[in-house]
């Protein structure tokens, strides 16, 4: 048997945390057995669907780097094929016609509250066997699943289990609406049955619609998949994780700086785990993932946790890999990256120091771009009379400079040192803010080399200005 699995969002909305990490684990799950992996979009909600959320879903999927081997499916294009599976059903009479109004039945469901009942759907409530009775064909109705009145729906989850729930506490669920649209619980059977879904992986909020999608299966004749139901994920504070907690969309994360590694690694191991190991390369997620080591608990996010693996991932990825997800942030920014070094280089200087690309991308910015005024702080306290000595003898000798590398940039600043007795911070943070316009940067000699030999003569040549204005100004 070839292990198929699917996800199956609705687009109604953006690809949520919780919707990312069920599509992250299906579609490990279905690598780990060298299986595939199906996306469909379940968009029967015609109100609420639409197509800015289906292009949120396409690209966040994409974003996560979880390629579907089929589809995207959309529902909205397989009426017919529901219809003639409803068609079937009413014809074995596994089906009806149901002409009671939503009026009857709310009016129905208020006596059964006030009666201290359970409020439940029963074709044989008098009112509505009238109803039903009195019906001429053309009618607007609904068509009910004929569920069955005794026994138990039971089936092992992957994650937490036995479930047994009594179809007595079922009703008859509406599978084609009175506008002939059928309904999700309907058209989620046909469609796992049509494309020989073998596993379902969702959050544990569907364990009511399984139950009632396992009936259907038996009614068609349809192999039953093996259900795995997540916990939900919560915020750190315990509450159910929503846009107060911070970023909910997956698009969010991109815009916020994470690379999709990071998110990847960390949506992993929450719910899941392989002993104390904290870092999973895409290879060992694949290689290591199985269902039944997930956990029946709730998991917490924690966006520290988050960014201390983001940190990791860019420190630690290839390069090539981070330049190509920072360049969505040095557009957003503005920065042209063609005018300076190799941005893989710069990255592998400035990103260890970086928790996010927005951060990168900020730092990167002074070796692309010349700016026209110095950090105010930082040129306050290290660009004053004290530093024009050393700056002029280290302007000479970086105009000296014939191999302008690193190791001869850090002998020029040692040499200024010796030749003006003075220690490293007395010339190394003047030119840190001389070259970079601020306070904060890796190794200066290192900065410098990248940031190249004109762009840095011209910066010095401005701090000295600068020293020499403030100084007239004092006077």
């Amino acid at each position: 048997m070839t292990v198929k699995t699917r996800f199956a969002p609705s687009p109604t909305g953006y690809l949520h945390v919780g919707g990312a990490r069920t599509a992250l684990y299906s579609w490990l799950y279905a690598k780990n057995q060298g299986g595939e992996f199906v996306l469909r979009i379940e968009d029967t909600d015609l109100e609420r669907s639409t197509q800015e959320a289906v292009d949120a879903i396409l690209e966040g999927m994409a974003w996560m780097g979880l390629e579907w081997d089929e589809g995207p499916y959309y529902q909205t294009k397989r009426f017919d094929r529901y219809n003639e599976v409803v068609d079937q059903l009413l014809a074995e009479d596994k089906a009806y016609k149901c002409y009671a109004s939503k009026e009857l039945l709310d009016e129905i469901r208020g006596e059964q509250e006030a009666n201290k009942e359970t409020p439940r759907y029963d074709a044989n409530h008098p009112k509505i066997k009238a109803v039903n009775e009195a019906a001429k064909d053309g009618d607007p109705c609904v068509i009910r699943f004929r569920n069955p009145k005794e026994g138990t729906v039971v089936f092992d989850d992957q994650i937490r289990g036995r479930i047994e729930i009594s179809n007595e506490q079922l009703d008859d669920l509406i599978i084609r609406r009175t506008d002939g649209s059928p309904t999700y619980n309907f058209c989620v059977v046909v469609d796992d049955w049509d494309m020989g879904i073998t596993h379902v992986v969702r959050g544990e909020d569907h364990i009511n619609n399984t139950v009632r999608q396992i009936n259907i299966y038996e009614a068609l004749g349809a192999p039953i998949p093996t259900f795995a139901h997540c916990a939900m994920i919560l915020g750190d504070d315990g509450a159910k994780l929503s846009k107060r907690h911070g970023a909910v969309s997956v698009m969010q994360y991109r815009d916020e700086g994470y690379l999709p590694n990071a998110l990847n690694n960390y949506l992993v191991r929450l719910g899941w785990s392989h002993g104390d190991q904290e870092i999973f390369s895409r290879e060992e997620m694949i290689n290591l993932f199985s269902l039944d080591a997930i956990s029946k608990s709730a998991s917490a996010f924690n966006t520290d946790k988050l960014l201390w693996l983001n940190n990791h991932y860019i420190k630690t990825s290839d390069p090539e890999y981070v330049a190509e997800h920072l360049q969505w942030h040095l557009d957003e920014q503005g920065i042209n990256k063609d005018n300076g070094p190799a941005i893989t280089e710069v990255i592998k200087l400035v990103g260890e120091r970086c928790n996010t690309l927005v951060e990168l991308a900020q730092q990167s910015r002074y070796f692309y771009e010349d700016f026209d005024a110095f950090d105010p702080a930082a040129a306050k306290k290290h660009l004053r009379g004290v530093a024009k000595g050393p700056l002029d003898l280290a302007l000479s000798k970086v105009e000296a400079l014939s191999d302008w590398t690193t190791e001869n940039l850090h002998n020029v600043i040692k040499e200024v040192c010796e030749e003006l007795e003075i220690g490293m911070g007395k010339i190394g943070m003047p030119l840190r803010v001389a070259v970079t316009g601020g306070g904060q940067s890796p190794s200066v000699d290192a900065v410098m080399q990248l940031v190249g030999k004109e762009r840095v003569i011209a910066r010095i040549k401005m701090a000295l200005e600068f020293i020499a204005e403030r100084e007239a100004n004092a006077q």
